[in-house]
């Protein structure tokens, strides 16, 4: 496809998504549809999946700090935890703002006007725009308090697992944004930027049930902060809450 003719901005306000500055923005929000839009560099793309945010990228090359980076860091907690959708939009990139050094901030050579609907992957070093949907909802409406299904297992490249968001909703609505094992609160520590981020641990882990059953969001859900996330899944099975504490209260 060609380098559109427009401005980016002119093309995401047809989109119905604004930002916070047009000049430093990369990612965009429709709060109506309940969308957030990223503008993914072509050469951030690795196969079947594009790098739109990374967790380096809050500090440019040149140690100050990224304009874009919290408005970004903000979209993407509104995809993961409040059910908006992501679409990816060609950057084309140009280095010419760098000096013979490879010092400088990146610079837009155009973009492509193909608004592609894309699934958000977390991995060690950002966050990642997929083309496969490893983690597609369930079809059937479910009217909460009463059943939370999780598990059914789909067959795409690897076996991959449904996850149910209101089951998330209602272990967040009991427990709070409060990390269960070290009590880390991310707003309380990084105020507006870290509000209402938490993950959410499944006690039994999904890849073990491998099928639908009824989850109990108090009992079977609680919320952990990335680190006490990565360590009860270090082993297998998975660490247990109250062994975790004793390393903690080492």
């Amino acid at each position: 496809m060609e380098k559109s003719k427009r401005s980016r901005k002119q093309y995401i306000l047809e989109q119905g998504a604004t930002c916070d500055n047009w000049f430093w923005s990369w990612s965009f929000v429709n709060h109506r549809d309940k969308i957030i839009i990223f503008g993914a560099w072509d050469t951030n793309l690795q196969g079947s999946k594009c790098l739109i945010l990374g967790k380096n990228w809050e500090t440019r090359p040149d140690d100050r700090k990224s304009n874009g980076y919290p408005q970004s860091f903000r979209h993407i907690g509104l995809i993961e935890y409040q059910g908006y959708k992501l679409k990816t939009f060609p950057l084309i990139y140009s280095d010419a703002n760098k000096d013979t050094l490879g010092q400088g901030p990146a610079k837009i050579d155009g973009f492509i006007e193909d608004l592609q609907l894309k699934v958000l992957q977390e991995l060690y070093d950002g966050w990642y725009a997929c083309d496969e949907d490893t983690e597609t909802l369930i079809a059937e409406e479910i009217n909460p308090p009463e059943k939370y299904i999780e598990g059914a297992s789909q067959i795409v490249s690897v076996n991959a697992y449904e996850r149910n968001p209101k089951a998330r909703a209602a272990c967040i609505a009991c427990h709070g944004y409060k990390c269960f094992a070290c009590d880390f609160d991310f707003e309380k520590t990084y105020g507006d930027l870290g509000k209402e981020y938490i993950h959410v641990h499944h006690i039994v882990p999904l890849h073990k049930i491998r099928k639908k059953y009824e989850i109990n969001p108090e009992k079977d859900l609680i919320p952990l902060c990335p680190n006490c996330h990565a360590m009860v899944d270090r082993t297998s099975p998975a660490l247990k809450i109250e062994e975790l504490k004793k390393y903690l209260n080492r």
